[in-house]
Order: structure tokens, then sequence, then C-alpha cells
């Protein structure tokens, strides 16, 4: 199988990057792909494309921007000449701007694969109907919030245009098959980035690391971490760095810059930049918890994933999408109320006290995500495939809507 995957990829700074890395890095290793055709951004640096096993032959195609207009006839373009058997969309509802025309254009992408006969599954990592657009850093004018749900539902008919729509949440799952009628909806997981040797769970001599790690300045703010740390270090005698790792969001920017200025006059506060790759296992190894400091959610959480493979103890807002995540993978934490910094204090506080709490959490995260590794979910995309190609072959439609008598799913 030849299969294209359109995706962010390192170094690029655009949403899910990570997740497309680590999507190339396991499907290169499935015996049914021949080669990879990555449909990708442009970016300055050269992709990251050092792998340790063999795999199979990759093509790298960097043929779109963010935000820009030309992105859907590139694309088909690029399709048109590679020609692959199957293609995957790593998807959210910004991935291609955030501007509404080349957002919208790039989400109609599907719809043409489809029409042009070639087995499409999509990756929508969250759906409108369970985004704050406020706290998303979309929009906060209540109308325009009416205008963007209204071309929401028109785009995720677009999308649900793909044989198969890929979600990381059950919720997500149901929603779209009760209000589009769906019938060509999967469950499959995040999946873990990394199944590591289990830790020994000991930590590094010298400050307790309290790290957060993403894209800044949207619904993931800094302030309640680090004056939640403040609040600690006025009450206990703990020796807490606090680590802030990663870039601000693209509908931010400028932001982190700010927060250093602020908050210059506090002791052990550490902004990293840009995070590659190769730095992600110390960023993790050295944490001592790993914090969420999140005003809402906008879908399954890699930061949490990532945080369990390492075997690290979380503090989490108590938060929809969050929540059921961790109830139906089997994650643990401390949960805290995202408006209160005196409740993330509490939480921080509770783990870094008590170690033995810290490293219980710990291995139970680990256990989570090494239950889940992304190899077993990429099988469970050329399944897919596999599906859509009989169904094409003999005329049926996929439909993965799960019946009573039917416990599991159908193609």
């Amino acid at each position: 199988m030849k299969l294209a995957i359109v995706t962010a990829y390192p170094p690029s700074k655009v949403t899910l990057t990570e997740y497309g890395y680590h999507l190339v890095k396991h499907f290169r290793l499935q015996k049914e792909v021949s080669e990879i055709v990555l449909i990708t951004d442009r970016t300055e640096g050269e992709k990251d494309l050092s792998f340790e096993e063999d795999g199979c032959k990759i093509t790298v195609r960097e043929c779109w921007r963010f935000n820009s207009y030309l992105n859907s006839i590139n694309i088909s373009k690029t399709i048109l000449e590679t020609r692959p058997d199957a293609i995957l969309f790593n998807l959210q509802f910004l991935k291609f701007g955030d501007k509404k025309i080349p957002a919208a254009l790039g989400l109609m992408l599907p719809l043409i694969c489809r029409l042009k006969g070639i087995p499409t599954i999509s990756l929508l990592h969250n759906i409108l109907e369970q985004v704050d657009l406020e706290n998303a850093g979309i929009t906060q004018n209540k109308w325009l919030q009416k205008a963007y749900n209204f071309i929401g539902s028109t785009l995720t008919r677009f999308v649900l245009a793909s044989d198969v729509l890929a979600v990381t949440i059950s919720k997500y799952k149901t929603i779209l098959e009760n209000k589009y009628k769906a019938r060509n909806v999967a469950l499959v997981p995040h999946g873990a980035f990394e199944t590591p040797p289990e830790p020994d769970y000991r930590l590094p001599s010298g400050p307790k690391q309290v790290m957060a790690f993403g894209k800044f300045g949207t619904y993931k703010k800094v302030e309640i971490l680090i004056e939640a740390v403040e609040l600690i270090r006025e009450r206990t005698k703990e020796d807490i760095e606090i680590v802030i790792a990663g870039t601000d969001s693209p509908n931010t920017p400028g932001y982190l810059d700010r927060m250093k200025e602020q908050y210059q006059y506090v002791s052990q506060l550490r902004f990293t930049g840009y995070v590659a790759e190769e730095e992600v296992p110390d960023i993790f190894g050295q944490s001592a918890v790993v914090v969420f400091p999140y005003t809402s959610t906008t879908g399954s959480s890699g930061v949490l994933h990532q945080a369990g493979s390492y075997g690290k103890a979380v503090a989490l807002p108590d938060l929809g999408d969050l929540g059921i995540l961790v109830k139906e993978e089997g994650y643990l934490g401390e949960f805290f109320d995202p408006g209160s910094t005196e409740s993330l204090a509490d939480a921080i506080q509770n783990i870094l006290a008590h170690d033995a709490y810290r490293v219980h959490l710990g291995m139970t995260n680990y256990k989570a995500a090494c239950s889940l590794p992304m190899s077993e979910i990429t099988e469970r995309y050329i399944d897919y495939f596999k599906g859509i190609q009989f169904a094409k072959s003999t005329g049926f439609d996929v439909n993965l809507t799960i019946k009573k008598e039917q416990p599991t799913n159908t193609l």
C-alpha cells in the first residue's frame, strides 16, 4: 500500500505536528505499507526523518502553508502526481489556518479525495460541538460564535464525506452519529507516542520540576501554574522549578514573551522554547509533575499520553474531555478547579509532598499508556483501509454504527 499522510510535521509549529511525526514513525513499520507520501507544510528546516528502525520508503512533498488560500489546490495536485493507494488526514478545525477561508478550503480535501475514488480516512482530533470558541482563542463575539457553529457544522459534513472519520473520544462518536446521522465514524484511541522501558520513578537531584508542555496562550494558560507554585512556596519549603516547555499558540503570538516579562520576578522559572523530538524524553523524564493549566479542552490530549509513557504524575483540570479520557483509558491524576489557583496549588502540593502517591500515579499512567501503543493504533488504521478497499470493490458502504445486538464495529 502506498499511503499518503496529510499532516503538519516537525520542525513545523502548526498544530498536531507531534502526532504527525508519530503516525509516520509507526506506519513506516507496518508490513502492508510499501511507501509513505508525506504531504506536509513548508518549513525552513529539513523534516525530521531520523528514525532508528528500518522501515518503508518515505517521500516528502512540502506543498502547503498555514493560512494559504492555495492549500487545497496544491495538495490535490500533489495527490494527483503521487497517486497513493490510500490517504490519511491528520486534522483539527484550524489545521490549515485560523482564517475562515483557508481553514474551510483545507477541510474540503477529504471530500475531494473520496470523489476521486481514493480510500480516505480523516482523523479529527476535535469537533466544534465540544470546543469553547472563546477559550480556544477563536472568537469572543457571541454572534460570530453562532456563525462559526453554523460554518463548523457545514465543514463537519465535508469531513464526514471521508470513507471513515476517526475520533479519539467515544463522546465525539456519539455526537456525530446523533446529530449528523453518520454511519462511518470510528473510535480510534489517541495512543501513546512512545513506550520506553519502565522508569524507576526516582527524581533527579535538585529542585522538583513542575512542568507544562504544549502551545500556550489560548486555552493553555501559564499564569495559574506560576501563581499556584508561588502559593506552594509561601506555605511549604518545597524546592520547585517551574518549567514552561513549548511555544506560543499560532492564535496568540507573543504570549510567552509577555509572560516572561510579567513574571520576571519569579525565581526558578524556565521557558524552554520549542522542544525538538529528541529533547522530549529529558523534558518529561526530569519532571516531578506534569500540569495541564487548561481553561477548556479541544480534544484528546497528546500530552497526557506522553506523560503516561514516561511514568509521570499529572495534575488535571476537572473538564469534560479530559475526564472522559482518564476514565476510558485508565489514567489517574489529581484534579483541580481550572478557575482556582488555590485548587491547582493543592493538587500539585499533594503530589510533591507524598512521594509514594506520586509514584503510584506514575505507575498507573505508565500502565495505561503501554496498553495503547501507537503501533497498535496504526494497525487499526490499516484494518480500516482494508475494509474500505473491500467495500469499494464490492459496492458496499462502510457502516460503523453499533447496534445493541452487535457489540463490535462492523464493516
